[in-house]
C-alpha cells in the first residue's frame, strides 16, 4: 500500500537537513519575533523533546520545568562543567550552561532538554547551538535592562538636580551636576522652557530634546504634568533649536521663561507656564515670557524692602536651610496647587502642606485669605529678587503695605488694567471682585451677586484676554489682578501679617 504523504521508513526527522534547522534557528533572532520562549518552543519542537531554560538560581525563564540531576545541573550552574548527557527515569536528559555576560566562569542560566529517545548527533548540535543562541538573547536582554537602569538612573539625577534649583539649594544642584555634566551650571542665569507633547509620546519628546541641545542644558521630565518636558538652560542657543524641534512637531507647544538667576529657577518655572499658556493660541506654537509691566517694580524700592524684612522676620529664627526650604515651598505653593508642588519639589502634598502651614504659623497670618496670600507672596518675591536681609540689621520699623499701596504709579497701573473690563456690557469688573473677595469661589461669588455660579465663571473667563492674564487657573496672573484690586481701593489690604505688623509680636511653632 502506498505511503502517505510525510510517512514511510525513509522519511528525515524534521530536523536532519542542516540548512533547514540552522535557518529556522537563525529565523528566531529577527527583532520582531526574537524571545527566548519562542527559541525553546522551536528548539522542542524540532527535535521532539520538552525543553526548560532556568536562571541559575532556578527561576523558569522559559518552557517547562524539567527535574534533573541536582549535583550535575549545580555544576553547570556554577561553571565547573560546561554541558553534560544523562539519563534520567527512562529519559535522555541534555543540561548545557549559558554564561553569564559578567566575570567569573558561572552560568547564567540552564538549558534543560529531556526526551524519550537518545540524542544523535544532529539533535545535540541543534541543543548545542540553540543555547548559544539563548545566550545572544539573554545578554541583549541584560545589556537592554541595563541601559533602562542607566537611564531611569539619569533621569532620577536630571530631577533632583531641577528640585535642588526650586528650592535655591544652588551649590548641591551644581555638586551633583558636575559629576555626569561638567560645566552645565557653571553660569549664574539661566532660561526654563517647558515642551508640551502628549502624555503617550513624553518620552520620544524628552530624548529629542536631550539630542537638540547637545548637553548644553538639563532635560527634565515634569513630575507634575504628565505631557511636559522641562528644560533648563543657562546658553541662548538651545532655546532656539527647542523652537526649531516644535515647529516640527504637530500638537507640541513651547513656553520660555526670562533669563533668571538660577536662585530664581522656580520664578522661571512659572513664566514658562504661563509662556506656554499664550503658545497655545499662537501661530508658531511657541511664545517667551513677554516682559510687562510689573507691579511690584511700580514700588519704591526701598520701602517694599524694608517692609518685605520686616514681613519675614520672624522666619529670621530658623536655620538658614530650613527657612529657605520653607520659603521656596511656600513660593511654589502659592502659584501652583499642594499636588503640582510636591511633585516638582520630590515630596509629599502633605509635606507641601506642613511647611505651608509653619509659615503661617511663624508669620501669624491666613494663607487662605487671597489678599493675604497676594501680600505674602510679594514678600518673597522680594527677597528671592534682593535676597534676605541680615538678621541683624533688618528694620524693626517701616511702611505698613497700606503705604505701600499708596503709590501714584501703582494706582494709575491699576485704574489702567481695570478699567479695560469697564467696556463691557455684562459688569465683568463687579463680577471680577466679588470672585476675588469671595477666595476665587464662584458658589460664594455667585450668592453675593444673585446669579449662579456658572455666570460667574464665564464673566471670570470673559476677563481673561480682556486682562491679558490667566485667573482661573490661579498663579501670577491672578495675584497681579488682586494687587491691582488692593491699589484701588476696591479690596481691603489685609491685617496684621501683611503689614509688618507682627515683626514684634510672640513667635508661634
Amino acid at each position: 500500500m502506498a505511503a502517505r504523504a510525510g510517512e514511510g521508513t525513509h522519511a528525515p526527522p524534521p530536523y536532519e537537513t542542516a540548512a533547514t534547522w540552522a535557518e529556522e534557528l537563525l529565523d528566531q533572532l529577527r527583532p520582531a519575533v526574537r524571545h527566548p520562549r519562542r527559541v525553546i518552543a522551536w528548539l522542542a519542537r524540532t527535535v521532539h523533546a520538552t525543553a526548560g531554560l532556568e536562571d541559575a538560581d532556578g527561576r523558569l525563564l522559559a518552557g517547562d520545568r524539567l527535574p534533573a540531576d541536582a549535583a550535575v545541573r549545580a555544576d553547570i550552574a556554577t561553571g565547573r562543567i560546561s554541558a553534560a548527557a544523562l539519563e534520567d527515569g527512562g529519559r535522555h536528559v541534555h543540561l548545557v550552561g549559558i554564561r553569564h555576560p559578567g566575570p567569573g566562569r558561572a552560568a547564567g542560566a540552564v538549558l534543560t532538554v529531556a526526551r524519550p529517545e537518545p540524542f544523535d548527533r544532529r539533535a545535540a548540535e541543534i541543543v548545542h547551538r540553540t543555547a548559544g543562541v539563548l545566550g545572544l538573547l539573554l545578554r541583549e536582554g541584560e545589556l537592554a535592562r541595563s541601559a533602562r537602569r542607566l537611564r531611569r538612573a539619569s533621569a532620577d539625577l536630571r530631577l533632583a538636580i531641577l528640585q535642588l534649583l526650586m528650592v535655591e539649594d544652588v551649590v548641591s544642584a551644581r555638586r551633583v551636576a558636575a559629576g555626569l555634566w561638567p560645566g552645565l551650571l557653571e553660569q549664574d542665569t539661566a532660561r526654563v522652557y517647558v515642551v508640551e507633547g502628549s502624555p503617550a509620546g513624553r518620552d520620544a519628546l524628552a530624548e529629542e530634546c536631550a539630542d537638540v541641545t547637545e548637553g548644553r542644558a538639563l532635560v527634565v521630565r515634569c513630575p507634575a504634568m504628565d505631557g511636559h518636558v522641562i528644560v533648563v538652560s543657562p546658553a541662548s542657543a538651545p532655546g532656539e533649536r527647542l523652537r526649531a524641534l516644535v515647529a516640527d512637531r504637530p500638537d507640541t507647544h513651547l513656553g520660555g521663561s526670562l533669563h533668571q538667576r538660577l536662585a530664581r529657577t522656580a520664578t522661571a518655572y512659572g513664566q514658562a507656564i504661563s509662556a506656554l499658556a499664550v503658545a497655545r493660541f499662537s501661530p508658531g506654537r511657541s511664545a517667551v515670557y513677554a516682559e510687562r509691566t510689573h507691579p511690584e517694580r511700580l514700588l519704591d524700592p526701598a520701602a517694599l524692602r524694608t517692609w518685605s524684612a520686616r514681613t519675614l522676620r520672624p522666619l529670621d529664627i530658623l536655620p538658614h536651610h530650613t527657612r529657605a526650604e520653607l520659603l521656596a515651598t511656600t513660593r511654589l505653593g502659592l502659584d501652583f496647587t499642594a499636588v503640582s508642588a510636591a511633585k516638582v519639589l520630590g515630596v509629599s502634598r502633605n509635606t507641601v502642606r506642613a511647611r505651608m502651614d509653619r509659615l503661617q504659623t511663624l508669620l501669624d497670618t491666613d494663607l487662605t485669605d487671597l489678599t493675604t496670600r497676594t501680600a505674602v507672596r510679594l514678600a518673597l518675591l522680594t527677597e528671592a529678587a534682593h535676597g534676605p536681609y541680615d538678621p541683624g540689621t533688618a528694620p524693626h520699623t517701616g511702611p505698613r503695605f497700606t503705604d505701600l499701596l499708596d503709590s501714584p504709579a501703582l494706582r494709575d497701573w491699576a485704574h489702567d488694567l481695570l478699567g479695560r473690563l469697564d467696556a463691557d456690557g455684562r459688569d465683568l469688573r463687579a463680577t471680577l471682585s466679588a470672585w476675588i473677595a469671595a477666595g476665587a469661589n464662584a458658589e460664594r461669588a455667585a450668592k453675593q451677586r444673585g446669579v449662579h455660579a456658572q455666570t460667574v465663571r464665564e464673566h471670570v473667563r470673559a476677563a481673561e484676554p480682556v486682562l491679558e492674564r490667566q485667573l482661573l487657573a490661579g498663579g501670577s496672573d491672578l495675584y497681579e489682578v488682586v494687587l491691582a484690586h488692593l491699589a484701588d481701593g476696591t479690596l481691603a489690604a489685609p491685617e496684621a501679617a501683611a503689614n509688618g505688623d507682627q515683626a514684634d509680636a510672640p513667635v508661634h511653632g
